[in-house]
């Protein structure tokens, strides 16, 4: 029998809510299988820690998560620390560390999901963005000059480089090519007259490379607008750092809400272990009150099951999430209904068994 070793970061807010359920998914999906199971190890990092400590992890906490086949995170903020420490000192910290320059985000409106969009169909939005997560405009570099001073200056660079970026577009491509759909672009040459160029230079370049894709390459702004008013145009979908995080937002909008948002870190070369995410932050309104949402933190759970190996595992869990939305019967207030997040969580490790019930045969 197959076992991964999974670090849980629970982190804040309704974190620890939310990733229980997405557990007892995997687990789930694990019993019934029986070729392989996780082996969960929990660490108490967080906004919590850092108030008790100094820091968001231990001195440590990168060479014991090395140890690891992957990170399952809930969620990273609370008030009383700021934003750029809990993202910098944990998430980007992980993110950079552990070279994920992958990142994965569905804009997939599945069924039973509410659609806000007027004169589009549910199937049209069908999107897979991958974005760059390692460097461009989250880099960090930069310089703060005359700090208080009516002279201040401050300065925020992207940083593209050659491998960075044709990374990034290579593995796009091949994801497009695997799955026989169109691969677009998203950058702002003509504004950002540098790193866009040059991005623009290596896709075309790349391109080159991949004769059986179609692409299309659109500026950002442009992007956005027709995400809203024609988004079956875009299929799988390749872009920046900054861009990318803008624009996955404005697809989980489009979506079905923040709620079902999901999110891989991946490093392909599976150098160091990849991290899986629901996207939708603490929520420290509702924190403890077991309302929060953790169908976001389930289909990052499917997530891990592709990344595994298992994508026909993530299939019935993706499935399962569909089947729940339906019935209309067991969700969250956040989609106008009473159900806790245990209950959400334990109605979709029932309809998971009746769907590998149903069909009488394992999903290995």
């Amino acid at each position: 029998m197959k076992h991964f070793k999974v670090a849980v970061i629970a982190g804040d807010g309704i974190g620890p809510e939310v990733i229980d359920e997405g557990i007892k998914v995997l687990n789930k999906v694990a019993e019934l299988d029986s070729g392989f199971q996780f082996d969960f190890t929990y660490f108490p990092w967080g906004c919590e820690f850092y108030t008790k400590n100094g820091k968001m992890m231990d001195d440590d906490g990168m060479e014991q998560l090395k140890e690891f086949d992957a990170i399952y995170l809930g969620a990273v903020g609370f008030p009383g620390v700021p934003d750029h420490i809990s993202l910098w000192d944990l998430l980007l910290k992980i993110r950079k560390s552990f070279d994920q320059y992958v990142n994965i985000r569905p804009v997939k409106l599945l069924k039973g999901a509410h659609l806000p969009l007027v004169d589009v169909k549910r199937e049209d939005i069908d999107m897979l963005f991958i974005r760059e997560n390692s460097e461009g405009e989250y880099s960090g570099a930069g310089e703060w000059l005359f700090k208080g001073q009516e002279h201040e200056v401050v300065l925020q660079n992207g940083v593209f480089s050659r491998k960075g970026t044709e990374r990034i577009i290579r593995y796009a491509f091949e994801t497009a090519k695997k799955e026989g759909r169109s691969l677009t672009s998203i950058s702002k040459a003509n504004a950002l007259n540098y790193s866009m160029v040059f991005w623009d230079q290596v896709f075309e370049e790349v391109s080159a490379e991949y004769p059986e894709v179609e692409t299309a390459s659109y500026l950002v702004d442009a992007a956005a607008m027709l995400m809203i008013k024609d988004p079956k145009r875009f299929e799988v979908v390749v872009t920046s750092n900054l861009f990318g995080d803008i624009l996955t937002d404005l697809g989980a909008a489009i979506a079905g809400g923040i709620g079902l948002a999901a999110g891989a870190n991946i490093n392909p070369e599976r150098n160091f272990p990849s991290m899986f995410e629901p996207i939708h932050g603490s929520a420290p309104d509702i924190a403890g009150k077991g309302i929060g949402n953790p169908l976001a933190s389930i289909w990052s759970a499917s997530q891990m099951l592709d990344f595994f190996g298992y994508e026909e595992h993530g299939k019935v869990v993706l499935e399962a999430i569909e089947q729940l939305l339906l019935e209309d019967q067991v969700v969250t207030p956040d989609m106008n209904g009473t159900a806790s997040t245990f209950e959400v969580g334990n109605r979709v490790t029932d309809i998971i068994t009746s769907i590998i019930s149903s069909k009488d045969v394992s999903v290995k």
